[in-house]
Parts: C-alpha cells; structure tokens; sequence
C-alpha cells in the first residue's frame, strides 16, 4: 500500500471564479431563508431544514492506532459528548413521502486543538451524506442546483410528492443497468431508506493531521444494520421518519464506526473534485472511533428544539489538524455563516456551541 500522502497548502487549487460563485450561493441560500421564514414566521436552515432524528451520544476515540491514523482529535484514546442530527435536504419542512438524500451532522465536544478561523467553542462537526461523492464536481455546478432548489421552494407540495416518485422510478430504471443519478436522488429520487441503516460519507476531503482523508459514519451494531435498505412506507405520514427514528432508537443501545479514508494518489483522489470516488481497494476505510448511543427516543420535540433552534454545524467547525479542503468545502464557508446569522436575527434566538450534550435526554 503507498504512504499517505503528506497535507500541504498546494494541495488545494483556488479557481479565479471562486468568489463570485460563492456570492452566488449565498444569495441563493438567502432566497430559500426569505422565503420559508415568511411562510413559517420562523426561520429554518437553508438546507437540511427538517430533523428526523436528534441523538446523544459519546464518541469513542479507539487506542492503539497507528500513527497515519493517529491524528488530530483521533490522536490519543479517549471520550467524547457528541450529538447527531440526522436530515434530509431540502430547505422547506416537507412531507417525508418526498424522498431525498439523508445527511447526518456529527458534533463532537471537548475537542483541544487550534481552532479554525472563526471556530467557536471547543466542539469539532463533521457533516456526512448516504452516498460516497458529491453531486456536483465543483462549486459552479453545485450553484446550479442549488438555485434548482431555490426555485422550487415553496411551490405545491402535493406536486413535490408526485414528482418524487416519478423520479424514484427513473432512479430504480438507472440502477436496473448498473448505474446511478446524483441528480435523480438530489432532486426527490432517492429510495426512502431507513436512515439508521445508511452508511454516511463526509464526501469532501479534509485535512488529517499531517495527512488527507475522507471520513465514513457506518453502522456496526445489529440495532442498525437491521435496517439496512429498509423502505419506510410514509403514506398517509407526513413525519413518518420522525416516527419512525423516535420508536427504533428505542430498541437498544447503538454504535456506528467512525471511520477514515487516508489519500493516497491525489491523482487518483482528488482534493478539488468531489465528485470523484476514493478507490477502497487503493486505500480503504479504517475505524478509527466508535459513536455510542444508548437506547432513547430517536426524535423528540424538546431535543429537536434545542438542536434545531440553538445549534449550527459546519464543517467550518473545529480545530486546524481537521481543516476542510477543496473548491466544495471551501465554497461552504461563507454561505453556512450567513445562514446561521439569518436564523438567530430572525428567531432572535442566539445560536452556540455547545460545551457538553446537556438538554439531548436519552
């Protein structure tokens, strides 16, 4: 197996474009944020506006990890608060019969560490997405979308739900030939799967210490793994994954591995396009840390409060030895900031890093 490959500033390429495109997804953040707040008299994320489920936990950092592994947070055995807040994408509260990417938000506490620019807190967030690679290779291709997603904002739910299954269809017709649409799922064709037996992926590299990786939250124990492609009928269930996740984090305790993808080749893994799979037989996924999680309700209206209207995530969130990297990460910055400040002017609800998971009650 070849030597990770050593972080270096170089290792990123800014394009000249970039600071224009990133306006540009701020603007269309803000549309989506003007938008749902003046039809809730509330403000909501701009994307991942809907919790399914709210989840306290403790991050298990594993000993005895070799010293490529061993870095930064993971660099020496020990324990963590964390909490996990598992979404779908949109930026409107939708009806769960359409079907979307899940994302999971992980927020770790107690992490010591030189922060990042603008990182408050000791807390360090890690975002992850049901599939291995972003959906658009760059941030012009991502801005497309996402004023997609603008758009339809706001627009008839019940044609939202048609349009979803109808895309479902051409998703399961893809796949039928050994393929598969990031666009499909992204825009409501994406198997309504159990969000507990997904495997999540960070998508976007990040600095590991001395190295660059990807990371991976997978489940381990058999209180999710039972789940895997698992279909959640949600007719007639407007929050049936809520349902759902609140009832089945209840059948015991569960453990995910928090695994990470050491670069190897950056030609065969890119920094700067996303889009581009990480070959696991190059370099495979190594459990690093495990997340534990004893038996509670999967979603409550009092933890979905607290994390809902007090909390943000970004990758931007932490300390320098995890620095996100790439155009896609690098394109997040400045839009997740602005989102964040939209919520709390609007709520007049200050937003806060968290020094434990108090408040999260199993």
């Amino acid at each position: 197996m070849q030597p990770a490959v050593r972080y270096s500033p170089d290792v990123e390429t800014v394009s000249t474009d970039e600071a224009e495109v990133i306006r540009g997804l701020s603007d269309a953040l803000r549309d989506i944020l003007e938008t749902t707040s003046r039809d809730y008299g509330h403000a909501v994320r701009a994307v991942h506006a809907k919790s399914h489920g709210i989840i306290r936990g403790e991050l298990e950092i594993l000993p005895g990890l070799s010293p490529e592994l061993a870095q930064g947070l993971f660099a020496k055995p020990g324990r963590h608060p964390a909490i996990l807040r598992i979404s779908t994408n949109p930026g409107d509260l939708l009806h769960d019969g359409i079907s979307v990417p899940r994302g999971v938000a992980l927020k770790i506490m107690g992490v010591e560490g030189e922060r990042l620019d603008g990182a408050e807190g000791r807390t360090q967030d890690f975002i992850f997405v049901n599939g291995p690679v972003f959906s658009a290779p760059d941030p012009a291709t991502f801005l497309k979308s996402l004023k997609l997603l603008a758009r339809t904002t706001d627009r008839a739910e019940w044609a939202k739900r048609g349009l979803s299954a109808v895309l479902r269809g051409a998703e399961k017709a893809v796949e039928a030939v050994g393929g598969e649409s990031a666009t499909l799922k992204t825009l409501g064709g994406a198997p309504n799967v159990h969000p507990l037996g997904e495997t999540y992926y960070t998508q976007t590299p990040f600095r590991h210490g001395d190295h660059i990786a990807k990371l991976s939250l997978e489940p381990a124990s058999d209180t999710l793994t039972r789940h895997r492609g698992e279909i959640i009928d949600t007719r007639g269930r407007p929050d049936a994954l809520r349902e759902t996740m609140a009832a089945d984090m209840q059948a015991g305790d569960a453990v995910w591995n928090l695994r990470v993808q050491l670069c190897r080749d950056l030609d065969r893994m890119p920094v700067e396009d996303p889009s581009v799979l990480w070959d696991e037989t190059l370099s495979p996924f190594v459990t690093v840390a495990r997340l534990h999680a004893l038996a509670q309700p999967g979603w409550s209206e009092d933890a979905a409060g607290l994390v809902d209207e007090h909390m943000r995530f970004s990758v931007w969130t932490g300390i320098q030895a995890h620095r996100p990297l790439g155009a896609i990460n690098r394109a997040r910055r400045e839009p997740y900031r602005m989102s964040a400040a939209f919520r709390a002017g609007f709520n007049g609800c200050p937003i806060h890093e968290p020094a434990a998971a108090e408040g999260v009650t199993p």
